[in-house]
Order: structure tokens, then sequence, then C-alpha cells
């Protein structure tokens, strides 16, 4: 690890490389699990799908001393209209890399392909409410958006908690970008997503973003004025949030 400090509230951690902001995510997510399970006799948490997640959830699902049982997973976002098996698919991203790894008491997956989408955000509204969230881990992606809030369907006041969304063209490319997609035309238009008050209503959020990519998102995440053009500039308006970066996604900010 390099430096910690602070902007606004939110907690930032640089590290030199992604393993290392990966093991120390996950040893921090781990002792906030830890905590809370000796605290109530559940708790409930949101995972984010993507490829800066990958050393994260691996270091996470080494983390000892968790009792999983007494933990309700959830997932943040899913595309519409793509097939079951995608290994495209949120649901399945995370069903490999965590959810089928480690004892949860319920894995609660968001359904993409629902005949009545309304109708699936309303049901997993409801989850969502019926077991309250207390972490969520997340990332940002390239254009600030948290979840698939992109700036121009990002609502810090948001009504709901869950709602379909059109993805924007640099949200999109983010998907081939990441090798997620051969190509742009492959990437679906539309998704489910948790809003931004669904995310930040969570008291602990730990937001993991390694990679070159998110250099200029992370710029803009510490530096711009906090509004829905920056999505996810609201974390500095959070209580409890910590944002982990590496020495690449850190590398446009002031030295």
């Amino acid at each position: 690890m390099i430096s910690q400090s602070n902007t606004n509230q939110l907690d930032f951690r640089r590290f030199d490389n992604r393993n290392q902001l990966g093991d120390s995510a996950a040893q921090t997510v781990g002792n906030c699990l830890r905590t809370l399970l000796a605290e109530q006799a559940t708790v409930s948490v949101i995972f984010a799908a993507a490829p800066s997640q990958e050393e994260f959830l691996a270091a996470l699902c080494q983390e000892e001393n968790i009792d999983w049982s007494r933990i309700h997973a959830f997932h943040m976002d899913e595309y519409v209209q793509l097939a079951e098996d995608a290994p495209q698919r949120f649901g399945n991203f995370l069903k490999e890399r965590i959810f089928d790894r480690v004892p949860f008491q319920t894995v609660n997956y968001l359904n993409g392909n629902a005949p009545d989408l309304a109708a699936e955000c309303q049901r997993y509204s409801d989850l969502l409410k019926q077991h309250a969230v207390d972490v969520v881990c997340m990332g940002i992606g390239e254009n600030c958006h948290i979840a698939f809030n992109d700036p121009h369907v990002a609502d810090f006041n948001d009504p709901v908690l869950v709602k379909v969304v059109d993805l924007d063209q640099a949200c999109r490319q983010q998907q081939v970008n990441d090798e997620c997609f051969t190509v742009f035309e492959d990437v679906p238009t539309h998704a489910l997503t948790l809003t931004v008050p669904a995310l930040m209503q969570a008291p602990h959020v730990f937001c993991m973003v390694p990679g070159v990519n998110k250099a200029q998102a992370i710029y803009h995440t510490l530096h711009s004025p906090v509004s829905e053009q920056y999505p996810s500039t609201i974390l500095r308006l959070h209580e409890d949030a910590v944002l982990f970066v590496d020495t690449d996604s850190a590398s446009r900010l002031p030295q």
C-alpha cells in the first residue's frame, strides 16, 4: 500500500497493484462482516459483477471465520434479454466467482429475462426491503456509473430501488474494453439496475477500482462536483465508504 487519505468523507486507499488492492479490500470487508455477524442475526450484501472485482472476490472467498450461512447475497444489475447461459450475465459471473463458492443463506438473482420487467423490479425491491442491505461491494464505471446508473439516468433522489435503464455508449464500450464482449454491437442496450439510493442506503460501502481504464473516473470521483454528471461522486457524501485504487487507476490524480 502506498498511501491512505480522506476526500470529504470518503476513505481513499491506494495500492501498488490490483492483487494488493483485492487482498486488502477482502480483509476490510471480511472484518466488517465478522463485526456485523457478531451484532445481528443476519447480514445482507450487494455484490458487483465486473472484471475489476476478480481479485477482491477471489480473496473474499478465502476469508476465515465468516458465517456465510447467515448472509443474504444480492447483485446490483443485470442485462436485459441476454441468453440465460451467457457468461456475461452478471448473475452467472457472480455464481461462478462467489455465489457457488461459499454457503450463503440466500442468493437473490435479478432476472433480466423476466417477461414483465416492471414486476421484476418490484419483486427485487421487495426483497431488498425484506433484507435491509448492510454492505455494498461495488466498482465504478469508466463513465463514473455505479451499478448501471449512467450519467443520463442517474438520480441521487430516485424514488425507486430498482429500475430499467438504457445504457449509454461509453458504458457499452467499456464492456468491450473489459473484453466481456467482442464487438460493441453485441453489448445489450438495456439493463435492470439498483438505483443510487438503493446502493447508498447501505451503512457500509466498499468500492474496488483497479486499472488504467478507470483513471479518469477516479479523478472525477475525487475532484469533480458531486452531481449526477459523475454518479460516483456521491460516494464522497456517504458516512462510511472506502475507495480502493491501484497505481494505474490513480495515475491521473495530482501528485
